[in-house]
C-alpha cells in the first residue's frame, strides 16, 4: 500500500538551469517515481517532477519565492539577523499550518528548522539533517525544542553522513532514532568520459557558494601556486562580500548542464578548502562519480567522503596542498585515483533510486505498528 509523505523544504530550483538545492528535486523526483509512495511537497517554486502535487497557498508561494531570492534562511541568519527572526517566525506558522491542513501518513522534513512546525501534532516524521543544521543547534535553546517536537511522535533523525551520527545520538539519541541515508548521484555523472585536454594548462575546479567559510584558505594557500599553466575556475554564487583575487577566473553561478559538458570533462581535479560545516557536499560526490578527483580540506565531512591519496587528497596546511596539486597533476596518479572515486561512489552511494529506496525504507519502519 502506498504511503501519502508531505516533503517540506525552504530551497528548491526554479528552473532547470537553478543551482539551488538541485539535490532536493532530484530526491523527490527519485521518490515520485515509485509505486508506494504518494508525494506532495511544500517549497519555493519550481518545475515539479511528474507525480508530484505542490500543497503551498498562493501566499505561501510568494512568501518561499521571496525567501529563495534573499538567500534562504541561512543565509539571513548570517548576514541580517534582525530580519531572519521575523522570517522565521514566518516560517513556523506558514509550515506548522501546511502540516495540520495535509492529511499524510509521514512528513518528510528537509533541515530541522522544517520540523520545528511540527510541535503540537503527532504525525511521524523522517528529519534529513544536513551539515548546516549543526549551525542551527548550537543556537541558545534550540535543542530543547527539537527535543519538544521530538517527544510528541516517531522520528527518524537522517542525516546525509556517518560523521554527524555521534553527535546527534547524543543530543536526541534517546527520543528518535538516527538512521544516516546518504543522497544518491544521477545517472549522468556516472556517464562522463573524461577528455585528455589539447590544452596545456591544468584547470582546476572550485565549485561553491562564496563566503568566508566555504571559500577557507583556498585564496591564502593558493596564492604563488596558481598561474597561467595551472588554472583556478571558480563558480558559484556571491553570498558574502569576497574579494576575489586576480589570479582566480570566476564565472558566478553554474549549472549541472555546463559542468556536465564543458568542464567535468576536461578538468583535472575539483578543489575545495571550505571551513563551513560540510554535510557531505553534493558537488564533491559528483565530481568523483564523474572520475574527477577532489582535494580537500581536512574537516570530519570530507574525511568521511575521501581516503588520502586513495580516492581523493586531503590537505592540512599550505604545503600538503602544493604536494597534492603536483600529486594529481600527474596523470597516472589522475587516473587512479578519479577511477577509485567512481567506484567508491557506486558501490557505496549509488543513484538517486537507490537513496529513494533507503527513504521508503525507513518509512515504512515509521510505520510499523509496534508492541
Amino acid at each position: 500500500m502506498s504511503k501519502r509523505v508531505l516533503m517540506a523544504s525552504t530551497s528548491y530550483p526554479e528552473t532547470s538551469l537553478d543551482w539551488r538545492s538541485r539535490f532536493i528535486h532530484n530526491m523527490a523526483a527519485a521518490l515520485a517515481k515509485r509505486d508506494d509512495v504518494e508525494l506532495s511537497l511544500w517549497a519555493p517554486p519550481g518545475d515539479l517532477p511528474a507525480n508530484t502535487t505542490a500543497v503551498t497557498t498562493l501566499s505561501d508561494t510568494l512568501w518561499l519565492k521571496r525567501l529563495s531570492q534573499e538567500g534562504g534562511i541561512a543565509h539571513l541568519l548570517r548576514t541580517r539577523r534582525s530580519l531572519a527572526a521575523g522570517t522565521i517566525a514566518s516560517l513556523l506558522i506558514r509550515l506548522g499550518r501546511a502540516y495540520r491542513r495535509q492529511p499524510v501518513d509521514v512528513v518528510h522534513a528537509n533541515w530541522l528548522q522544517n520540523a520545528l512546525p511540527l510541535w503540537g501534532t503527532t504525525t511521524p516524521a523522517l528529519i534529513t539533517v544536513l551539515g548546516n543544521d549543526f549551525g542551527l543547534l548550537r543556537l541558545p535553546g534550540m535543542k530543547s525544542l527539537i527535543r519538544a517536537m521530538l517527544r510528541q511522535r516517531r522520528a527518524i533523525l537522517a542525516p546525509n553522513a556517518d560523521w554527524m551520527q555521534p553527535a546527534l545520538e547524543r543530543a536526541f539519541g534517546d527520543l528518535a532514532e538516527i538512521r544516516p541515508i546518504v543522497f544518491g548521484v544521477d545517472d549522468a555523472w556516472f556517464n562522463i568520459m573524461r577528455q585528455n585536454s589539447s590544452d596545456t594548462a591544468r584547470h582546476w575546479l572550485a565549485i561553491t557558494r562564496l563566503t568566508k567559510n566555504k571559500i577557507g584558505d583556498l585564496f591564502r594557500w593558493g596564492d604563488g601556486l596558481f598561474d597561467e599553466a595551472r588554472q583556478l575556475h571558480l563558480f558559484g554564487p556571491m553570498q558574502e562580500q569576497v574579494d576575489i583575487p586576480p589570479w582566480v577566473q570566476y564565472y558566478g553561478p553554474t549549472h549541472p548542464d555546463d559542468l556536465l559538458q564543458h568542464w567535468f570533462p576536461k578538468a583535472c581535479a575539483l578543489i575545495t578548502l571550505s571551513h563551513h560545516d560540510e554535510g557531505r557536499p553534493q558537488v564533491m560526490l559528483e565530481a568523483m562519480a564523474a572520475g574527477l578527483p577532489v582535494l580537500a580540506s581536512d574537516l570530519p565531512a570530507h574525511r568521511d567522503m575521501l581516503q588520502h591519496r586513495d580516492t581523493g587528497w586531503l590537505a592540512a596546511n599550505r604545503d600538503v596542498l602544493s604536494q597534492g596539486l603536483d600529486w594529481l597533476e600527474n596523470p597516472v596518479n589522475n587516473r587512479s585515483v578519479g577511477q577509485a572515486a567512481r567506484n567508491w561512489v557506486k558501490d557505496s552511494v549509488g543513484t538517486w533510486d537507490d537513496c529513494a529506496n533507503r527513504y521508503a525504507t525507513a518509512y515504512r519502519s515509521l510505520l510499523e505498528t509496534r508492541p
